[in-house]
């Protein structure tokens, strides 16, 4: 534990150079001095105001990271009701936002998905198809 920089050990060494160079009868006096000392600055606003900036600036990250975090989800909110009022088929949930389906979760197809695109059935190819066949025959 540091006190301001000083340690234990060192602590103890100005005690005892205080000690030898004011004696015990001159050391509590200077005790009670130091001590009605730092009671005056621990009760004083000062250092109630630097007591509360140094917790705020302890909590600033934490702080940061908990806005951001509700932006983001802000955000990612309204581009959820973009797309779900763009696309319509999201699917809203109870609770707000989007429910997407998994990757294991079929896809229903439209009507325009299902066709054959490849060779697409017409007229002239049905005629073709049949007449092969009653080749064969």
């Amino acid at each position: 534990m540091e006190i301001l920089g000083v340690g234990p050990s060192e602590l103890i060494f100005i005690v005892i150079i205080a000690l030898i160079i004011l004696g015990p009868k001159d050391m509590q006096k200077a005790g009670k001095t130091i001590g009605k000392f730092l009671r005056n600055i621990v009760t004083s606003d000062g250092w109630k105001m630097f007591q509360q900036t140094s917790r705020e600036l302890r909590t600033l990250p934490n702080r940061l990271m908990r806005e951001a975090n509700d932006e983001i989800n802000q955000i990612g909110n309204e581009i959820g009701k973009d797309i779900n009022n763009s696309t319509g088929m999201g699917i809203k949930r109870p609770g707000g936002g989007l429910n997407i389906p998994a990757r294991s979760q079929p896809i229903i197809p439209t009507p325009a998905a299902t066709e054959n695109k490849i060779a697409p059935q017409t007229p002239a190819n049905t005629k073709a198809i049949e007449s092969d066949s009653k080749k064969d025959e």
